[in-house]
């Protein structure tokens, strides 16, 4: 995995020198090894401080709403579900393509920080990465597939759009459905699955997490910062408002999340939030047929696009969905 590190600096500062592109976003070094942020260079010597690895969990391709419009072309490195994304915003003219340099990289798996402290390991100060483990502290060695992110779990996403590739390892599809926690609600009573949404909405502390972050939340002005909607950014005033902002949000983004899930990638409070998108696209792809989001930008969105063969409301038998 250190070569493919290499070698992804090794291209940063490649398109930066040649003047190709006049800047390059990508991931900044932390504190910590597991504290990476997105951040634009603008210099090879800024790219000393760049860094790819398994902790570069974040999706960039939102950052590209505003940087695609500004002077000059930005590289960007996109992994497999990024691109996803990107070509999501692509179709809603949220980015200007040619003003984007897109190198595809790879990827096999983020990581989860709470997933390492739940392996006990204590303070991570280093990780030392294979593709089938990880090495703590230069002592402990873990299963790779024990601290990813759920979403990499399930991921069999392959690079759709880019200039070049940047790939040096095969990537290792994801084993799990990632439709089991839905099939597993859609068989509870209502009043379970009321239950269950009740006691993870009501850990939200609305800091607009995973609104800021979401690529498909890109509305100029959300009308949850509208003084004037009676729903307002602010505490929960009651149980019903903590509920409303998600579903309203999860509606939003029907038919156009592409399951990237930095929703519950950011979420301090751990809800999973992404089991909501994906029961909307488990039932488009129920109702409509198989609709992967930002696979295709020529592909015209079910909901946003009517046939006579669509489902009417007295054709659907959801039962208990």
């Amino acid at each position: 995995m250190q070569r493919l590190e290499v070698a992804f600096l090794e291209k940063a500062k490649e398109l930066l020198s040649s003047g190709q592109v006049n800047r390059v976003l990508a991931y900044k070094k932390g504190e910590f090894c597991y504290d990476v942020s997105p951040a634009v260079f603008y210099s090879v010597e800024e790219l000393e401080n760049a860094v790819y690895n398994g902790f570069c969990g974040a999706n960039l391709s939102k950052y590209l709403i505003q940087e695609s419009k500004k002077e000059g072309k930005v590289a960007v490195f996109l992994k497999p579900c990024d691109t996803y994304s990107f070509n999501q915003l692509i179709k809603e003219h949220r980015v200007n393509r040619e003003n984007v340099y897109v190198v595809g990289i790879e990827c096999q798996g983020k990581f989860s920080i709470e997933k390492f402290y739940k392996t006990g390991v204590g303070f991570v100060a280093s990780v030392q990465e294979d593709l089938d483990s990880v090495l703590v502290n230069g002592e402990t060695k873990i299963d790779r597939n024990a601290v990813k992110l759920e979403r990499c779990l399930v991921c069999k996403k392959q690079h759709v759009v880019y200039d070049e590739l940047l790939v040096i390892n095969e990537k290792k599809d994801g084993d799990l459905d990632r439709f089991e926690m839905v099939k597993k609600l859609e068989a509870m009573t209502a009043d379970e699955r009321f239950a269950f949404w009740k006691e993870q909405l009501s850990k939200c502390i609305r800091c607009n997490a995973c609104r800021n972050v979401c690529p498909a939340c890109t509305c100029t002005k959300c009308v949850f910062d509208n003084d004037d909607s009676q729903i307002s950014s602010k505490a929960n005033a009651d149980s019903f408002e903590e509920k409303l902002f998600h579903i309203i949000r999860a509606f939003h983004v029907a038919g156009r999340c592409t399951d990237c899930g930095e929703c519950s990638r950011v979420c301090p409070q751990n809800i999973p939030l992404h089991l909501l998108n994906r029961k909307y696209i488990s039932d488009i792809n129920e109702f409509y047929g198989e609709f992967e989001a930002g696979k295709d930008i020529a592909q015209k969105g079910p909901l946003t696009n009517y046939t006579t063969g669509d489902i009417e409301p007295n054709d659907f038998k959801g039962g208990n969905k």
